[in-house]
C-alpha cells in the first residue's frame, strides 16, 4: 500500500438487511434503552416489543419507545418472523432459548453464560433447536474496529506481531451494584470484549497466563487484570487492565496498540473514559511505507453504532444475505473457553523464585 493511503477508504459499517424483521427483546435493563433500542432505531430495524418478569419495568420502557410490553414469554415468542434479542443475565439465557421456536434467529447478550459449563449448555440448546444464534460481542462491529480490521486485511500493517491492550480507568462500579458478590467480574464482564476482538484478529492462543484481583477500596471480586496470551515466538499479546486509577483524567487511558512488521495502529476506546459520558473514539494508522501517523475520521462510535452492525449481520444471515454469522455461538464458545483458561491460570500458583543459597 503506497504512502498516499486514504483513511476514508477503510470500511466502518456493516451493510443493512434489505427487509429487516421485527425484533422481540427479553429484558428491560438499562442496556436496552441506552444501546439496543437507539441502535435499532438508527439502523431502521422495527422493534415489536419486549418481555421482562417485572412487567411494570417492561411497560415503562415499552411506553417510552412506543412498543409492546408482553405479559409472558409465550406471548413474546409467538411474534411471527421475529428476531429475538436476549438482553438477559447469563443465568437466564438457557430458559429463554429453550422457549424459542426451532430455527429462530437470536442474539444472546454476553457473556455466553456465567462460566464454560453454562456456555456449553447454551451451545447444546442452540444446536438441538437449530437456532441461528449469535452472541452480542459487539465490539467487533464498532466503526473503529471494522476500520482496523480492514486496514489489517489490506496489508497496511504487514503481519501483525504485537497486540497491546492497556486500560487505566476510574470505572464507576457503583452503577452495577448487582455485580458485588459475584465471583467473576473483570475478565468475564469487561475484558471479555477485548479478548473476543483479539481472537478475531489473531485467532486462538496456544495458552494463557493471568492474574486478576480486586482492590482494597471496594468489595468487587476483581477489577484489575494482567494477562499474557501465548501465540508462540512471533506474536506478543498483553492485556493490562486497571479500573481503579482514581487520580484524575490526566494519565488515564483506554487503548489498543496493534503493531505489524510494516505498520501500526493506535485505537482509543472513548466510551470507557469518563463513563458513561465518554470521550471520542480514535483510530490512527501508521501505514506500510508511510512516514507519519494518519488519523482515520470515524463515522460513529462503539455505542450505539456497533449494536447496529451486530443486529444487521444477524438479520442479513437469517435472510441469506450474509454467508457468515459473526460471533456465532460456535465461535463465541471459544471466547468463553479463553475466559475459562484465564481464570484457571489465575487460580494456579505462580512460578516461585529460587531460595537464596545458604
Amino acid at each position: 500500500m503506497p504512502e498516499n493511503f486514504d483513511p476514508k477508504s477503510l470500511s466502518q459499517s456493516w451493510a443493512l438487511p434489505s427487509n429487516p424483521r421485527p425484533i422481540v427483546t427479553f429484558g428491560a435493563g438499562s442496556i436496552v434503552g441506552d444501546a439496543h433500542y437507539p441502535a435499532y432505531r438508527k439502523g431502521g430495524f422495527p422493534i415489536a416489543g419486549l418481555y421482562d418478569p417485572d412487567h411494570d419495568k417492561a411497560k415503562a420502557l415499552a411506553d417510552a419507545w412506543g412498543v409492546t410490553a408482553y405479559r409472558s414469554v409465550e406471548e413474546a415468542v409467538s411474534v411471527e418472523n421475529a428476531i429475538f434479542d436476549l438482553a438477559t443475565p447469563p443465568a437466564a439465557h438457557s430458559k429463554v432459548l429453550s422457549a424459542l421456536p426451532d430455527g429462530a434467529p437470536v442474539l444472546i447478550q454476553k457473556p455466553m453464560g456465567s462460566d464454560l459449563a453454562a456456555a456449553t449448555e447454551i451451545l447444546q440448546i442452540c444446536r438441538q433447536k437449530n437456532l441461528k444464534a449469535a452472541v452480542n460481542f459487539q465490539l467487533r462491529f464498532a466503526p473503529m474496529m471494522l476500520a482496523l480490521k480492514d486496514a489489517i486485511s489490506k496489508g497496511l500493517l504487514g503481519e501483525v506481531v504485537d497486540f497491546d491492550v492497556y486500560l487505566a480507568l476510574d470505572t464507576p462500579w457503583q452503577l452495577w451494584a448487582f455485580l458485588e458478590g459475584l465471583p467473576r467480574i473483570e475478565i468475564a464482564m469487561h475484558s471479555i470484549h477485548y479478548l473476543d476482538l483479539i481472537r478475531q484478529v489473531l485467532g486462538d492462543p496456544d495458552g494463557v497466563h493471568a492474574k486478576s484481583i480486586g482492590h482494597p477500596n471496594h468489595k468487587m471480586a476483581q477489577t484489575r487484570t494482567t494477562a499474557i496470551l501465548d501465540y508462540g515466538d512471533r506474536v506478543r499479546c498483553a492485556v493490562s487492565i486497571n479500573h481503579d486509577h482514581k487520580f484524575g483524567r490526566k494519565h488515564q487511558a483506554c487503548e489498543f496498540r496493534v503493531c505489524g512488521t510494516e505498520g501500526a495502529a493506535y485505537v482509543q476506546l472513548g466510551v470507557n473514559l469518563d463513563y458513561p459520558r465518554g470521550e471520542p473514539d480514535i483510530l490512527e494508522i501508521h501505514p506500510k511505507r508511510g512516514k507519519e501517523w494518519i488519523t482515520v475520521p470515524l463515522d460513529g462510535t462503539w455505542f450505539p453504532d456497533a449494536f447496529v452492525g451486530r443486529m444487521a449481520n444477524l438479520q442479513r444471515f437469517a435472510a441469506g444475505e450474509d454467508k457468515e454469522l459473526v460471533s456465532s455461538v460456535e465461535d463465541a464458545w471459544m471466547t468463553m473457553s479463553l475466559v475459562e483458561a484465564l481464570y484457571a491460570s489465575n487460580a494456579a500458583p505462580a512460578t516461585p523464585l529460587a531460595p537464596r543459597p545458604e
